[in-house]
């Protein structure tokens, strides 16, 4: 049954905002998470979530500290429930995907029950861990928040987009697609997963380390020396370019760093892992087609939908 177009929409998460904005919603969302930044028109909203974690800190201390909440079971993030009830959204949207990414699910609910103003929001989780995941969630959203044509056209095109970079590189030998590892966090080294490898694929790159549709784990360094990847995107998840350029110098001082063919052949690459490739909304097209160009820059132009390339990626020459 479709549901009347949802009023007042909360969403707990930078991506479901996004796809809430995709949907033409971006007028009625109440409230966003503390994470939100994009798009521009939604920043003035109230903020319904807080950290705990010092984000400002090394990658190697935000690592500890999430790792101190999670052996304690300390939720990472609080959301203000108050200002929450104050809002009475009809429609909430968060995630069940990963507590250290975003509010736990299990928080959420808790939340709604606690008050009765909530109890008759629509609660809706995402937990995409493929591209198609990602799309599916796009269509649940609008489902819920009453515009099923909205989700279907914008899925369709999105849809038209992975096709599109398909078309460039599917018929790529494999002596022709280069080995790429992502890195999703630096300090300790956590080579990305989920929908990861699914774009390094339709991107034209063979991904190693790594399998599409699982969480990202920790991968010793000594094994990404192993494999030897000719292409290294580093990609922190959280972090803007701004601070993943902060955080290469850790890298560099890795044994065998400089011996890597990435290095070597100057294929070393920070991207903005806050705004793509980490984050499960529309703009995963986007990184889709950022991807394809730092990979094969002979084959793929830059996408037109970045604007600004010198804020999304850089491309890092090897220290002498």
């Amino acid at each position: 049954m479709t549901r009347a177009p949802a009023q007042r929409i909360a969403s707990l998460l930078a991506s479901g905002t996004e796809i809430v904005a995709l949907l033409g919603l971006a007028e009625r969302l109440v409230g966003i998470s503390h994470e939100c930044d994009f798009p521009p028109q939604v920043l003035d909203r109230p903020r319904l979530t807080s950290t705990a974690v010092e984000v400002e800190a090394t990658s190697a201390e935000i690592d500890r500290q999430v790792q101190a909440h999670v052996a304690d079971n300390r939720a990472l993030y609080q959301i203000d429930v108050e200002r929450l009830a104050q809002l009475t959204p009809d429609l909430i949207v968060t995630q069940a995907q990963c507590d250290v990414c975003a509010v736990r699910y299990a928080d959420v609910l808790d939340a709604v029950a606690s008050r009765a103003e909530l109890q008759p929001a629509h609660v809706v989780a995402l937990n995409p861990m493929t591209l198609d995941a990602i799309l599916t969630d796009i269509v649940t959203v609008g489902a819920a928040a009453g515009v099923p044509d909205r989700a279907a056209a914008a899925v369709a095109q999105l849809c038209a987009r992975r096709e599109a970079i398909a078309a460039q590189t599917s018929a790529l030998r494999r002596e022709d697609r280069p080995r790429v590892v992502c890195l999703e966090w630096i300090d300790p080294p956590m080579v990305a997963a989920n929908w990861m490898p699914e774009l390094l694929e339709l991107a034209g790159a063979a991904p190693g380390l790594t399998q599409a549709g699982r969480h990202s784990t920790y991968t010793p360094w000594e094994e990404i020396v192993r494999y030897d990847p000719e292409v290294l995107i580093v990609m922190p998840c959280g972090f803007s370019l701004e601070r993943t350029l902060a955080e290469l110098p850790r890298l560099e001082s890795m044994p065998g760093w400089k011996q890597l063919a990435a290095v070597q052949r100057g294929r070393l690459y920070a991207v903005d892992g806050n705004a793509y490739f980490n984050r499960s909304g529309p703009r995963m097209l986007d990184s889709l087609e950022i991807l394809a160009h730092l990979v094969h820059p002979e084959r793929v132009a830059a996408p037109a939908c970045v604007l600004w390339p010198q804020t999304v990626w850089q491309r890092i020459e090897p220290q002498a």
